[in-house]
């Protein structure tokens, strides 16, 4: 057996890891908005594959669904009609291919001048605390906001801490094929539990088909919809940047470099506009494939391609899809206290490789104020324009950075 052949195995079992990770927040876009899920994991693999072609398949990143524009689909489908948001939704697309054009005319350099590590540091810690409550939540058994309780506590943190314990027990002690998939691990055995404790409600499973097409509603195009759309992908722009940064401190490349920060954001634009077309929610860089990625040591793009690929064909094996949606929502909770983890510590170890001194007055106040804005959940609302989460924090960092006053030594270190 050759050595591309004894991979091959490997790098299917962890693209579907991936898609373990990001199938759930990737299909509660959808099933919270309206549009349909199946098209949205066909949007999504196109889209990662798009995104990997673009990108020369350096980047070990998967394309799932954007959270931020949840309220603004909502709306659009509400006052203009399902038809007129889905261009609204592609035309999103256009935030990252003007950011795409500008770094690319500037360089690579332009970005690490107004996104040095004082700045990336703090904004991709933010990444993952953000997302803390929304882990605890479902470790809980609550929906990801906590306003519902969908397994009662205890029963839930028992299926939690079971699938976090063995996650961790098979990323630190497994060996071979195993230590591949200790995310995979702690999904089945949470499940085997779930379906034990009679958590597992088959329902949806029974009343698929085995094989469908997703259902395209075609598209109606109005500038309405796409002005209320489009001013919300300044966030998820923005978290482009900080995700990619992150993926790279995790592999220890420079993405930013090779292939270039204008390659991601025109693979990332380029997802989008046929996501969008397709009738699947905007995509975006997901952050616990990068807390996956951190933690199974698997920095092969290619893991990437099957989790594309697995995506696609679930998005027309229906049965496939319901019984994935199956898993109890504690069971991906007790993992993504890890994953989200994973991210911030990813933030820390930027700052520390980088040697920031966080006793210097202004990187203290740069990364405190950024963490507190990020973690405290402060909304910046005006003119039908509102910036919170990573969004605002990177946005608040970069000023920070760039209007706090330099002591003498860094000033003239920055001017060499």
């Amino acid at each position: 057996m050759t050595e591309v052949s004894r991979s091959l195995p490997r790098q299917m079992l962890a693209g579907a890891q991936m898609l373990f990770v990001a199938f759930g927040a990737t299909v509660l876009v959808p099933i919270l908005t309206g549009l349909d899920p199946a098209m949205t994991l066909l949007g999504v693999g196109i889209g990662t594959l798009l995104f990997q072609w673009i990108t020369a398949r350096k980047v070990p990143i998967f394309l799932g669904s954007s959270f931020a524009f949840i309220g603004a689909i909502i709306l659009s489908i509400k006052t203009y009609g399902l038809a007129a948001t889905l261009p609204a939704m592609a035309a999103t697309s256009v935030m990252y291919f003007v950011l795409a054009i500008i770094v690319a005319k500037r360089g690579a350099a332009f970005v690490h001048k107004y996104v040095p590590p004082v700045v990336v540091g703090p904004v991709i810690m933010v990444i993952g605390l953000g997302l803390a409550a929304v882990a605890v939540n479902m470790a809980m058994g609550k929906s990801g906001d906590g306003a519902i309780e969908i397994v009662p506590y205890g029963t839930a943190m028992v299926v939690a801490a079971i699938s976090l314990i063995t996650t961790m027990l098979v990323a630190t002690r497994a060996k071979g094929l195993m230590r591949v998939i200790p995310i995979m691990a702690g999904v089945v055995v949470g499940y085997l539990v779930s379906l034990a404790l009679g958590l597992v409600d088959f329902t949806k499973v029974t009343q698929a088909v085995w094989l469908g097409v997703p259902a395209w509603p075609g598209w109606e195009f109005r500038w309405e919809a796409i002005l209320v759309m489009l001013p919300v992908a300044i966030a998820p722009a923005i978290e482009h940047v900080g995700d990619i940064l992150a993926v790279g401190n995790v592999t220890g490349k420079d993405f930013a470099e090779d292939p270039g920060l204008h390659r991601t954001l025109a693979g990332d634009g380029a997802a989008v506009l046929v996501a969008g077309l397709l009738g699947a929610p905007p995509v975006t860089t997901y952050s616990e494939v990068t807390g996956a990625v951190m933690l199974t040591r698997n920095y092969d793009p290619k893991i990437m391609t099957w989790a594309a690929v697995f995506a696609i064909i679930l998005a027309f094996v229906a049965k496939l899809g319901a019984v994935l949606q199956t898993i109890p929502v504690p069971v991906m909770g007790g993992i993504l206290l890890l994953l989200f983890g994973a991210i911030a510590s990813v933030g820390m170890k930027t700052m520390i490789d980088a040697k920031v001194d966080l006793g210097a007055p202004r990187n203290l106040i740069i990364v405190s104020v950024t963490l507190v804005i990020g973690i405290g959940g402060l909304v910046v609302d005006g003119g039908g324009l509102s910036l919170k989460g990573v969004s605002l924090c990177g946005i608040t960092a970069i000023l920070l950075n760039l209007l706090l006053p330099r002591e003498a030594s860094a000033a003239a270190a920055a001017g060499k």
